[in-house]
């Protein structure tokens, strides 16, 4: 069965950022999911993520980034998983999901 982006989009909810108690995809940290397929090996999959942090100096941003290979790298067939933390754009509250702002509080 093929890996889809959403497939990957939904492990990645379960990278919880460790200050505001909110997952990177509704805090609108992930820009970019690429699933490639291995072209010599069906269903063999290496998955490249663009992510930014909440700050350029965020402290998490290591934790993050790991979690984000983790989980990534246990979906079915993903054989390598490469992360990319860039910061342009610039991460805005505006990038937050409705959920992620009303769990914040944020109207």
């Amino acid at each position: 069965m093929p890996l889809h982006e959403d497939t990957v989009r939904e492990q990645l909810k379960k990278v919880i950022d460790p200050e505001l108690f909110v997952n990177i995809v509704d805090l609108g940290l992930v820009y970019v999911v690429d699933v490639v397929e291995n072209p010599t090996q069906p269903e063999e999959y290496t998955v490249n993520i663009e992510m930014t942090m909440t700050s350029p100096m965020c402290p998490a941003g290591p934790q993050l980034v790991g979690q984000s290979k983790e989980f990534a790298g246990e979906l079915p067939g993903v054989k390598e998983v490469n992360v990319k933390v860039v910061m342009d754009p610039p991460w805005t509250q505006d990038m937050m999901t409705e959920a992620a702002r009303d769990q914040l509080g944020i109207f």
